[in-house]
């Protein structure tokens, strides 16, 4: 039987047994739609509220401060196209990076070309830090949106949220501009860092639940009291009309479950897959000759190894992997699809044969030692046999 490797957690988490069970009933029994006024409506009504709850006591929010959406996606374009058309007759700047989420990346793309938005879009160091002078640089009186995610979901790099947004804040006090809002895509933070709005002065934070060991198509936006959004999609009135549509009971009710999982055991479980992280890099590093680390050396997520293996095309060693029963994954899993290098390297400031070498492992609650070893002891002849196969040659100072 071949042994599996599942080193994909960044992409999608399986669900935990604790999270199924606490959706079952919703999938069954409990099938009701919230806006019913019968007994089974409003059982399903008092579940979505439970878990709203739930959601806004960890991340330091109000109830009504929490929208849940169909994911990641849908809550990011939310944030960013939803405040950006809202409140366009007060400012038509728009700042982001380079590196965020095409999730964020395209939204700011279609204001600029298509609405007559202006977007500012900052580059990030070699290790993909976007510091705080960075962004305050770049704010002019019509800025109105501030979007910088808070953990890179290809290198795995930490950005200094809670400082850019306590500066916001200040600037946007100083200034006299209380239309100046932050957002953050939080996706790949919720099982590794804190996620209290207040500390990190964050106006808007999106989190997607297939993520965190929840469910799939379940996503959420914490919005701060006072902020207008216009809707994305009409209908009902659900979500305070902001986000029309039947609400997914089962879940939001996983989604609820799972964060709650995640944030009391993100300490353990950091602590955990720091040893093994580092077994991995140190063991590609040491076996396999001409690979670069991209992301912070250390500030970076705890599960997270993305290396270019130069002279090799990355997709090649996906399938080489794939046949050896580890999965990994070229970049976003949203772009998995297509050939173009990743967005993210290339921001590094690396070039194309770099970006095309690249492969991310990111590690999950099930990761062993024994499957590092694993990933060790295969790699190294797979990269060497598609490099005498490739007639790529990347110019040394790029690993060096």
């Amino acid at each position: 039987m071949k042994r599996e490797v599942y080193l994909d957690h960044a992409a999608t988490t399986p669900m935990l047994p604790e999270v199924l069970e606490a959706m079952l009933p919703y999938l069954q029994n409990q099938f009701g739609n919230p806006s019913s006024f019968h007994s089974l409506g409003k059982n399903a009504k008092d579940a979505v509220d439970d878990a709203r709850q739930t959601i806004a006591e960890i991340l330091h929010a109000r109830e009504d401060e929490i929208f849940f959406t169909s994911g990641g996606t849908e809550s990011d374009n939310l944030a960013v196209l939803g405040y950006a058309r809202k409140n366009q007759d007060q400012g038509k700047h728009l700042i982001t990076t380079k590196l965020e989420h095409h999730a964020v990346l395209e939204s700011m793309m279609h204001l600029e070309r298509k609405e007559g938005f202006e977007v500012t879009y900052l580059e990030p160091d070699r290790d993909g830090l976007v510091n705080v002078s960075q962004v305050e640089a770049a704010l002019r009186p019509d800025t109105i949106l501030v979007s910088i995610m808070y953990v890179n979901n290809e290198i795995g790099t930490i950005e200094p949220i809670a400082q850019i947004g306590n500066m916001i804040q200040k600037w946007r006090e100083a200034h006299k501009r209380p239309v100046l809002k932050f957002h953050t895509d939080a996706c790949q933070a919720s099982e590794y860092l804190p996620l209290d709005v207040e500390k990190l002065h964050v106006d808007m934070l999106t989190l997607n639940g297939s993520k965190m060991y929840g469910p799939k198509g379940i996503g959420l936006l914490y919005v701060k009291r006072g902020i207008k959004l216009q809707p994305l999609q009409f209908g009902g009135a659900q979500e305070r009309a902001i986000r029309s549509g039947t609400e997914n009971v089962a879940g939001i009710i996983g989604m609820g479950k799972a964060l709650t999982i995640a944030q009391a055991d993100r300490e353990a479980e950091t602590k955990r897959l720091l040893p093994l992280r580092e077994s991995l890099v140190h063991g590609i590093q040491s076996r396999i000759t001409k690979t670069r680390l991209n992301g912070h050396p250390s500030q970076r997520l705890p599960n997270n190894v993305n290396v270019s293996f130069m002279d090799i095309e990355g997709e090649a060693l996906i399938l080489y992997l794939d046949e050896a029963g580890i999965y990994a994954s070229t970049g976003s899993a949203c772009t998995s699809a297509s050939l173009d290098p990743s967005h993210v390297i290339l921001s590094l400031g690396l070039p194309y044969e770099v970006a095309h070498g690249s492969i991310r492992f990111t590690l999950g609650r099930s990761t062993t030692m024994e499957d590092i070893e694993y990933v060790i002891a295969t790699l190294p002849p797979l990269v060497e046999k598609l490099r005498t196969l490739s007639p790529v040659r990347v110019d040394p100072k790029y690993f060096q």
